[in-house]
């Protein structure tokens, strides 16, 4: 029997968070995520991606975007031919990732097989505390002592206030934090040498996008890693000489394929890998399992921060999260 066209189908949906969660730019409550599946009638895969305003996305645009690839989906469209078809972001890591599971299913195969890197391996995430004042930045902390990496959101004055509250409160942990965009070169030349002082082991974009020229020219008593300044490995030639990490997450490099061709790239310039997320479900954290396994720095915690998550959800024990079931992705 012929295989039946491929059909796709988009669907948005609102995820709960567990408390509120900030950033330097804002406070949310919900987790807006968009799923793509793409089934041929036999085999089918899945994918989610969660649209982040920062880059101009929506949770209506990207829907738009990804019922404008239905026809060119149903006329065969592979994921090679995605590549091109659609530009870096939400919208394609939805559907990248729907195909490396279609692709799986086809060949009888796992992703982590196809892509030629399994087994994977579970791997530990750091855990995230939202943006707060120092007190309640201590009393997270506090709950999370037994957490082997602490990751604290950050945005400029107060923040060696706020390191310091947590690590008196989580003396154990290991410390990285993330500014967002937040700081300007005064906090650089102000806090790093203070936050190297309390043990914290990478910064996370400390200056916005646009403006991060002074990292080549100041001295980093601390790791820094690109977030908001890269996206895939055609940004990786502006990164050199101001970031010693990129942070590689799938829904900026516009899904899996790219993340990995990111990755490669990054290794062989010399950038340690870090491998992030949006707050998304296990959906949005599997094919990120991937990458985890060749990152010195994983942060998938995003389920974590979720009053629920999805059926078959990724197992996490403590901070060891483990890979997904072919159930969920994979």
């Amino acid at each position: 029997m012929a295989p039946q066209p491929q059909r796709l189908r988009v669907a948005r949906q609102s995820w709960a968070l567990a408390q509120p969660f900030a950033i330097s730019r804002g406070s949310r409550t919900v987790a807006e995520v968009v799923v793509a599946e793409i089934s041929d009638g036999d085999a089918r895969g899945r994918g989610e991606c969660v649209p982040y305003p920062r880059y101009g996305e929506s949770v209506d645009g990207v829907v738009r975007a990804l019922e404008a690839m239905v026809g060119a989906v149903f006329s065969g469209l592979d994921r090679a031919e995605l590549q091109a078809a659609m530009p870096p972001g939400a919208a394609r890591n939805a559907l990248d990732a729907a195909f490396w599971q279609l692709d799986a299913g086809r060949a009888n195969r796992s992703v982590a097989e196809l892509a030629g890197i399994a087994p994977l391996h579970s791997v530990v995430t750091a855990y995230t505390l939202g943006l707060d004042t120092p007190e309640q930045m201590g009393a997270a902390a506090a709950t999370h002592r037994d957490r082997p990496l602490l990751k604290l959101k950050l945005t400029g004055d107060g923040d060696v206030a706020r390191v310091e509250a947590v690590r008196r409160a989580a003396p154990a942990s290991r410390l990285i934090v993330d500014a967002n965009e937040g700081w300007t070169e005064r906090h650089l030349i102000e806090i790093m040498p203070v936050l190297a002082g309390l043990g914290v082991e990478l910064i996370e974009q400390p200056l916005p996008a646009g403006a991060d020229d002074a990292l080549a020219h100041l001295p980093h008593s601390i790791p820094v890693c690109a977030d908001e300044s890269c996206h895939t490995s055609a940004d990786l030639d502006r990164l050199a000489g101001k970031y010693d990490a990129v942070n590689i997450k799938l829904d900026k490099t516009g899904g899996l394929t790219e993340a990995l061709a990111l990755a490669a790239e990054a290794r062989r310039r010399g950038f340690r890998i870090m491998v992030g997320c949006m707050i998304g479900t296990s959906l949005s954290m599997a094919p990120a399992m991937l990458v985890a396994q060749q990152a010195s720095i994983i942060d998938l915690d995003g389920p974590l921060l979720l009053a629920g998550d999805r059926a078959h959800a990724m197992r996490y024990d403590g901070s060891t999260l483990y890979p997904p079931e072919t159930a969920l992705w994979g």
